[in-house]
């Protein structure tokens, strides 16, 4: 006997099962749970806060280009 460990297996079957329970849960719940209220302002702001630090991030120079061990591209035309 092997004591290999036991792994679950879904079929494609059961994945498309689940998802269809996903989707009818998505679909139905908003229907029968009463509205919430809207967050409060502060919360609305997360999502942009941290797009701008992402951006800062993406156009901040990084510590490879700093030291050198980078090479870049550049046409001389």
């Amino acid at each position: 006997m092997s004591s290999s460990p036991s792994v679950v297996k879904v079929s494609t079957f059961g994945w498309v099962v689940i998802l269809v329970i996903l989707t009818a849960s998505l679909l139905g719940l908003p229907l029968i749970l009463p509205p919430l209220p809207p967050p409060p302002l502060i919360l609305l702001f997360f999502p942009v806060g941290i797009m701008v630090a992402l951006m800062c991030l993406a156009f901040s120079p990084s510590s490879a280009a700093a030291s050198h061990n980078v090479a870049f591209y550049s046409s001389s035309v």
